[in-house]
């Protein structure tokens, strides 16, 4: 497994005690994938406490196979194929062989979608899901920005909500604006422009409903609400609410049911997700790395040969 042996320490590769078999309410996973993101950072680092104690791997989310399943689990089977953001973490993370993850964080996986996909996919799913669905209400027909489309999960956001009817225009660098076009935005803005001034022209005085999917940007995509609106941030750097606008400071939460409703999106071909590179458990340091600098797609562990 890849983890680490103390907080704050670099991730290597460690030899840790086999885990206990499933409590009641949980199952155990032979993991096939395992997504990185910036938030396996904040684990690494401390700010996000979850699992343990070190030495622990890290990881949390994931796609594998049930192998063993608790005493009160009735409707997933041992040999099932599934996806998990398998919160809270009775112990390791995801970049490990074996996984204990609660019953109720799991979700089928789509047989004709690839391991790597599907490993790299609970986490933005639910996150975009969850700000758009929940926080904001979107509705078919209304105006929603998307700021930070260019990453994976500002992706599933411009792609969400296409699904969903709405208009969206999306924020990008320009090298990925063509791919964020073909996720449905109406329009693509430059990051890199007055882009809330434009959204403000576009719309006629400031979309309704916006999500923020941009470092630091909060505060940058407020501008481009109008009077009376809602914000959703992904990035917990919620700004004062202003103008009547309502902000949502929206944390990812695990949910079997939610999961398995966005994988049939997914099996269709209504959502995806770029794989930038799949790399071999050996290589978790470096892969985390290189997402916390700035990947252009998924990089995703494979810990089956």
């Amino acid at each position: 497994m890849a983890g680490i042996t103390a907080r704050g320490e670099p991730v290597e590769i460690l030899e840790v005690d086999e885990l206990d078999p499933p409590a009641a309410d949980e199952v155990l996973l032979d993991v096939a994938a395992a997504g990185i993101g910036n938030w396996d950072e904040l684990v690494r680092i401390g700010s996000w406490p979850l699992g343990g104690p070190a030495p622990m791997a890290l990881g949390t989310e994931a796609a594998g196979t049930v192998v063993a399943v608790g005493s009160r689990v009735a409707e997933v089977r041992e040999g099932d194929e599934v996806m998990t953001h398998p919160l809270p973490l009775r112990r390791h993370g995801t970049w490990a062989g074996m996984v204990l993850a609660p019953a109720a964080t799991v979700a089928p996986r789509p047989s004709a979608a690839p391991w790597e996909a599907v490993g790299a996919f609970p986490i933005p799913a639910l996150t975009a899901a969850q700000a758009l669905d929940e926080a904001l209400g979107i509705e078919s027909g209304g105006w929603v920005v998307v700021n930070g489309a260019g990453g994976v999960t500002g992706g599933l956001l411009v792609q969400l909500a296409a699904a969903r009817g709405a208009r969206v225009i999306a924020t990008a660098s320009a090298k990925k604006g063509e791919r964020v076009r073909g996720y449905g935005a109406s329009e693509v803005l430059d990051y890199r422009d007055d882009w809330p001034a434009l959204v403000r022209e576009i719309t006629g005085g400031g979309a309704s409903k916006a999500v923020n999917a941009a470092r630091g940007q909060a505060a940058t995509t407020l501008k481009a609400v109008a009077d009376g609106g809602c914000l959703a941030t992904i990035t917990g750097d919620p700004p004062r609410e202003e103008r009547g606008v309502a902000v949502f400071d929206v944390y990812v939460r695990p949910d079997g049911r939610q999961l398995a409703a966005l994988a049939e999106l997914l099996a269709c071909g209504t959502l995806s997700v770029p794989i930038a590179s799949v790399r071999p458990l050996e290589e978790a340091a470096q892969a985390l790395r290189e997402v916390v600098a700035g990947a252009d797609g998924a990089i995703v562990l494979s810990l089956r040969n």
